[in-house]
Order: C-alpha cells, then sequence, then structure tokens
C-alpha cells in the first residue's frame, strides 16, 4: 500500500521586484526626491550651462564674459548656487551611487535594453559628477576669480581645452552629462505617471533621445568655438578688462 503523504503545493511566485509603495519607511521619500532633484534644479542648472551660458561663447569671448558677468550679478549668487545647485547634486549623486550599489544591474546575464540603459544611467551619472567636480574646482577655486573678472572666463576654459587629454575629459564629460540628464527626463516621466503605456513611453524615448543629441550637438559647438574659433585669449586682470570692453580688442 503505497504511503500516503500530505503535500503543500508550493507558493505562487510572482516574477520581477515589487513596486515600492507609499509608507514603506523612508526610501519612497528618498526615491522621489532623488528623481526630483534630476529635474529641478539639477536639469534646469545643466539646460542653462550648456545650451544658455555655454552656447553664449559662439558669439565671442566678449559674448561669453556678458553672460558670466549677468550669472555673477545675481542676487546673493552664492547662497543660491549652495542651495539650488551644490546641495541637490550632492544629494543626487551620493544617493544615486547607493541606489547603483543596491541594485542588481547584470548586463552579462541579463543583456535586455532596459538593462543596459539602467546601467548607462549609473555610469554616466558617476563620470557627469567628476566632471561637473573637476569644472567647478578649477573654473571657481583655481586662478583667477571669473565673479571679478568675467572677461578671463573665455581664457580659462580654453588654457585646460588647448591640452589634449583635458579636451578628451570634457568631451566624455559633456555626452555623459547631456545623457543622464535627457535619459533621466524619460526614468521621471515614467515614473511620475507622467507617460501611461508602452507606446507611451516609447514615443517620449524618441524625444528624450532627440534632447540628448541637441545637447551633445550644442555643447560640442560650444567647446569646437574655445579651442578652435579662437586664439589663447587673456587671463589676467587687464587683459580680462580689454575682452569686455568689446570683440575688437579680444581678436
Amino acid at each position: 500500500m503505497a504511503a500516503s503523504a500530505s503535500t503543500t503545493a508550493p507558493a505562487s511566485i510572482q516574477p520581477g521586484v515589487a513596486p515600492l509603495r507609499a509608507g514603506q519607511g523612508y526610501s519612497f521619500l528618498l526615491r522621489r526626491l532623488h528623481s526630483l532633484t534630476g529635474i529641478v534644479p539639477i536639469g534646469a542648472f545643466l539646460f542653462e550651462h550648456i545650451l544658455i551660458s555655454n552656447a553664449s561663447a559662439i558669439g565671442g569671448p566678449a559674448a561669453y564674459a556678458r553672460q558670466v558677468r549677468f550669472l555673477a550679478s545675481l542676487p546673493l549668487v552664492f547662497g543660491l548656487e549652495l542651495l539650488l545647485i551644490w546641495i541637490p547634486i550632492l544629494f543626487h549623486a551620493l544617493y544615486g551611487i547607493y541606489i547603483w550599489y543596491c541594485g542588481e544591474g547584470n548586463v552579462i546575464e541579463y543583456p535586455w535594453t532596459g538593462n543596459w540603459m539602467y546601467t548607462a544611467q549609473r555610469w554616466t551619472g558617476i563620470v557627469a559628477f567628476a566632471y561637473m567636480l573637476w569644472h567647478t574646482w578649477t573654473m571657481r577655486f583655481t586662478g583667477i576669480d571669473l565673479h571679478e573678472f568675467p572677461g578671463a572666463s573665455f581664457g580659462k576654459v580654453q588654457t585646460e581645452l588647448f591640452s589634449t587629454g583635458l579636451l578628451a575629459f570634457y568631451v566624455v564629460g559633456l555626452v555623459a552629462a547631456s545623457w543622464h540628464f535627457a535619459y533621466g527626463i524619460w526614468l521621471f516621466a515614467a515614473k511620475w505617471g507622467i507617460t501611461t503605456g508602452e507606446r507611451a513611453r516609447q514615443r517620449f524615448l524618441y524625444i528624450c533621445l532627440a534632447f540628448f543629441l541637441l545637447l551633445s550637438v550644442a555643447g560640442g559647438a560650444s567647446l569646437y568655438t574655445f579651442r578652435v574659433r579662437y586664439p589663447q585669449q587673456p587671463t589676467d586682470p587687464a587683459g580680462a578688462r580689454l575682452v569686455e570692453a568689446g570683440p575688437q580688442s579680444s581678436q
């Protein structure tokens, strides 16, 4: 007689990862804040920096100096930068690294498009963060003070771009920051329920990719202007005053 044994049906295992819901600790709020700071204010800062400030260099050293002077003349500029740019950037970068550390992206065992996008988003974030730190340190805290002598800003950027190694670093940093921001917009729209449905997300992805190309081309045009179109501009106080005086003084 066959022995009877009670068997228990295995529990059904749902594929994927359970969605993060409100009320499950601080992670939900922190991830929402991380997503939001990537758009405002960090995304707005990148948009202005690439498509407005750096693009003004295409008009020449004097035009670039005027843009730098305008930004430096904003009231409480240091406090605004600290509260609206650097603190959000530090939070977004450090918490992004934490999310990456806790994640399980594996493009070798799971070579799906979404997994590659996830990995690219994390790596470009690291590169963009390093690029911002370097650019801020050299432009703001070394050499001549550009708030006092904005006419030296064009030449100060040129000093770095005339180095082949730093030029390559700037190009990689520009592309990384452009991709991270553009694809971050797509992620933001999906996470916050702005794009609903696979078809809407696919269409919006094309828009974000076009925006990535726009940022990259505009940034590349600025780098070309700094590196090729103009000889080395002055980086001393007297030369900076001449640059601010007009285009004829900087040619």
